[in-house]
């Protein structure tokens, strides 16, 4: 088994804000050196973020992703999709632009969902059920920065190369499911749907 097919089989330690000290909650029940299960509350989180695709439109081996490496508490770096808090007042659509410039450094626009995923995990006494909404984007413009302190590096991926690169089977999953639609996209609808004023600017 590798390291990537390890740390999601251990699921992987949540990445957003604050997560510090979490541990993965399986089958609903909490793991047995977390707080005792009839102390925690259930809460529920959403995330959003996506697939960054540079190069739509173009040869298909030209096409690359804008992933980012976090090093997990092992000191191993481990390669995601952008993603983060649905913030008040937010669009799913418009949360995973805004994480993917954050995260990344470029600017993109959601072209159509990917899917969504939902894992549970504990923190400071409570059993969270998260769900993070993924979006396949285009690349706008922009250049790769690292600047979010969260994130170790920033990589543009070739899309033939995502799954050996992501960690988490979920999101070599949401690959396939991008591969597909970007095979089935009518260049003229992308020239029709360019219109860099609705992305993050």
């Amino acid at each position: 088994m590798s390291p990537a097919e390890r740390a999601n089989r251990n699921r992987r330690n949540p990445r957003r804000r604050g997560s510090g000290g979490k541990s993965p909650v399986r089958g609903g029940v909490a793991n047995p050196a977390s707080t005792p299960h009839s102390r925690m509350r259930t809460v529920r989180e959403t995330s959003a973020g996506g697939l960054v695709v540079d190069g739509l439109g173009g040869p298909p081996d030209q096409l690359c992703a804008a992933l980012i490496g976090r090093t997990d508490r092992r000191g191993r770096l481990l390669w995601s999709l952008p993603k983060g808090h649905i913030e008040k007042g937010e669009t799913a659509e418009e949360t995973a632009m805004r994480e993917v410039h954050e995260e990344t450094g470029v600017r993109s626009k959601v072209l159509t969902e990917l899917g969504s995923i939902d894992y549970w995990f504990v923190t400071e006494g409570r059993r969270v059920h998260k769900t993070v909404h993924h979006y396949l984007l285009r690349y706008l413009g922009g250049e790769l920065s690292d600047a979010d302190i969260e994130v170790t590096e920033v990589a543009w991926v070739p899309l033939t190369e995502l799954r050996t690169r992501l960690a988490y089977a979920d999101e070599r999953k949401l690959a396939d499911i991008a591969d597909q639609l970007i095979a089935d996209i009518d260049p003229a609808w992308l020239k029709d749907a360019d219109d860099p004023g609705a992305a993050l600017g």
